[in-house]
């Protein structure tokens, strides 16, 4: 049986892992991972880009791609990206989120893990 959905409910979703890890490990919660969820939540709201059709901003545990935190993943692309402030976030919310532009500057190198 081949799936296939012509017609996705979200057009695009963008995962934030806010794992944080309790034995001092690196983890994105430690670098400002909420606050970036929150900022793309409310941008993305702002820009009249939420809902069916869309996109939806979801929270994530561990992606387990830690050394590359903050991280946040576009589907259905696949792309990965590490960020840094808000000003990131706006980029990735305005290229990516709202005009399918992946902001390259952003991804993360393919290497990176936990």
């Amino acid at each position: 049986m081949t799936i296939q959905n012509t017609h996705p409910y979200f057009k695009r979703h963008i995962f934030f892992c806010l794992n944080e890890r309790k034995n001092n490990e690196a983890c994105c919660a430690q670098q400002g991972a909420q606050e970036a969820f929150d900022h793309c939540k409310s941008q993305v709201k702002a820009l009249g880009l939420a809902g069916p059709g869309a996109v939806r901003v979801n929270k994530a545990g561990c992606l387990d791609r830690c050394s590359g935190g903050p991280v946040a993943l576009v589907y259905p692309e696949g792309v990965w990206y590490s960020y840094v402030d808000k000003t990131d976030i706006d980029e990735i919310v305005e290229s990516h989120l709202k005009n399918g532009r992946v902001v390259e500057r952003l991804v993360m190198p393919e290497h990176l893990g936990r």
